[in-house]
């Protein structure tokens, strides 16, 4: 009895196909529309989107395009294809400006190149472009009830960068270049004023500018050890109850005894 309902089974899934097949061949767009639709609402993707694909084409500039070019971008969307569903959302805000799809459509244009973020440690370049089509978003549409959504999806990926700038920083550190520690330690400041991390970024400036005075050659070693105090004095000023207050304090403490060895040299 199993056999046989295997074999029916088969029987079954073969028709389909075969159906599937002529219905690709088939000349009758009107056909290839409604099945086209009725694939889509079933959420058999993959089967409505090579419909589609010939429907946008054959029915350019007719009274069904908008709403073709609106399910096929969405099809891209649905079987997680977020680089063409992106384009085709893009794409489709201004071949219909005026839609009454147009706005969703620019933030779901924005949404799938958020999807493409990578993790912290690689290149952020999407999350860049990101953060540009949302802001592209809610400078379209000021009023619109999707930027709370917007703002929270800005912010992650405001953190996304910050995590990879400071991942960035601790490498420099990390292998012992101390010049680029201090640049990115600049630049992280700049760029993410807010940070919760501005306190150990700060530290790591400060022993940064430290072990490259304490490493530096006899001629550029006073100078260093004077851009460590000054450090030194911007740290504690800014930080006065930091937990590494005692750490940059020993900084200090040697960096004032090889300021006094170095005037002996000199």
């Amino acid at each position: 009895m199993k056999k046989v309902f295997v074999y029916f089974l088969l029987l079954i899934i073969i028709s389909a196909c075969s159906d599937y097949q002529k219905l690709l061949k088939s000349g009758d767009m009107d056909l290839k529309y409604q099945a086209a639709v009725s694939y889509y609402e079933d959420e058999d993707y993959s089967r409505s989107l090579p419909l589609f694909e010939e429907l946008v084409s054959l029915y350019r500039g007719s009274g069904k395009a908008e709403e073709i070019n609106y399910l096929y971008a969405y099809n891209h969307y649905k079987l997680y294809d977020y680089i063409l569903a992106g384009y085709y959302f893009k794409k489709f805000t201004k071949t219909f400006p005026q839609s009454e799809y147009a706005e969703e459509c620019l933030f779901m244009s924005a949404l799938c190149y958020y999807k493409q973020v990578p993790t912290a440690t690689l290149d952020q370049t999407p999350t860049h472009r990101a953060l540009e089509e949302f802001r592209l978003f809610m400078n379209s549409y000021p009023k619109s009830t999707k930027n709370d959504t917007c703002n929270i999806l800005v912010n992650s990926l405001v953190k996304k960068l910050e995590l990879k700038s400071y991942l960035i920083l601790k490498q420099y550190f990390k292998i012992e270049d101390y010049r680029a520690t201090m640049v990115s330690v600049e630049n992280f400041i700049k760029d993410f004023p807010d940070s919760d991390k501005i306190e150990e970024v700060t530290f790591l400036s400060l022993k940064s500018q430290y072990l490259l005075a304490k490493n530096s050659i006899q001629k550029k070693k006073l100078e260093r050890i004077e851009d460590t105090i000054d450090a030194y004095y911007n740290f504690v000023d800014v930080f006065p109850n930091s937990s590494m207050l005692k750490e940059a304090e020993n900084i200090f403490e040697n960096s004032i005894k090889m300021r006094e060895d170095a005037k002996k040299i000199n």
